[in-house]
């Protein structure tokens, strides 16, 4: 067990202001759709959804992304990498021309986000894309910076961070593990 970090209200606290951001930084909902990154990040996506609906009354779209057959640190079959690599995911909206909104739970190195922007371009050509993360621990090893930010947690790369969703994990809270 590790050392909690954030409880249930801090979580729901940073993805409402997440929520804000959005609306702010997009002057509005319009032409907005959230992709969730299997599988935490499909239910924080879920839960913005859910309080923008609540604050703008409008029904956004929420996909989830499954980037592992885009992963760069996992070995293919380059025959068959075309067919397999939209195979797991659920999007049933267009992202051509929307202001995407990636939602993950942590942001560490930035390659689940390369390989999520690549998985993104294979859909279409959207407007923008912005990156929510509820969690950013730093060590980057790509370019890559999240947009809305639930919370900074600076840890040393022996640690982890581990976040927990109620809808998967029975709680919602997030720990760093030594």
């Amino acid at each position: 067990m590790g050392k909690n970090i954030l409880d249930k209200m801090a979580m729901q606290r940073a993805l409402t202001r997440i929520t804000y951001e959005i609306v702010e930084r997009n002057k509005g909902v319009e032409d907005l759709v959230l992709i969730g990154i299997k599988t935490r990040g499909v239910f924080l996506a879920e839960r913005i959804a859910n309080r923008l609906q609540q604050l703008e009354n409008v029904s956004i779209p929420v996909g989830e992304l499954d980037i592992t057959n885009y992963r760069d640190d996992i070995e293919h079959d380059a025959t068959s990498i075309d067919e397999i690599k939209m195979s797991n995911n659920n999007i049933d909206f267009s992202v051509e021309n929307k202001r995407v909104i990636l939602v993950d739970d942590v942001l560490y190195t930035g390659r689940t986000v390369r390989a999520a922007l690549s998985a993104v371009m294979d859909l279409g050509r959207p407007k923008s894309i912005n990156l929510a993360v509820l969690v950013d621990r730093g060590h980057r090893e790509l370019p890559i910076r999240a947009d809305f930010v639930g919370k900074n947690i600076p840890s040393s790369q022996k640690e982890k961070i581990k976040v927990y969703v109620n809808e998967i994990d029975g709680k919602d809270a997030v720990e760093i593990l030594k």
